[in-house]
């Protein structure tokens, strides 16, 4: 069984940095694609950054030059975030698709989000 677990949302002012983390658990081959989303009360969730197994990214427009999303060689993203506006207040998670482990191909798993409040 994947479980994804995010880390390192909390309460920053606007102008300040976070870093959030996504782990997984469970016995993984591969994982084709990784993400972070978001969802703000009252909107829909959005795709804020997605990075490839071969390192190809692709950011939402509000965040490019400010987000800066890399993975590492174990299963792991992070999504560093500068120059925060209150604007990117919401519940960031991530996403792993295209996951490949000894029962199943090509599935995608959600972390349950971590919450990054950016105070004006």
């Amino acid at each position: 069984q994947v479980q994804l677990v995010e880390s390192g949302g909390g309460l920053v002012q606007a102008g300040g940095s976070l870093r959030l983390s996504c782990a997984a658990s469970g016995n993984i081959f591969s994982i084709n694609l990784m993400g972070w989303y978001r969802q703000a009360p009252g909107k829909q969730r959005e795709l804020v950054a997605a990075i490839t197994s071969g390192g190809g990214t692709n950011y939402a427009d509000s965040v490019k030059g400010r987000f800066t999303i890399s993975r590492d060689n174990a299963k792991k993203v992070y999504l560093q975030m500068n120059t925060l506006k209150p604007e990117d207040t919401a519940v960031y998670y991530c996403k792993y698709s295209g996951v490949h482990t000894p029962q199943s191909y090509n599935l995608g798993y959600w972390g349950k989000g971590t919450l990054v409040t950016v105070s004006s």
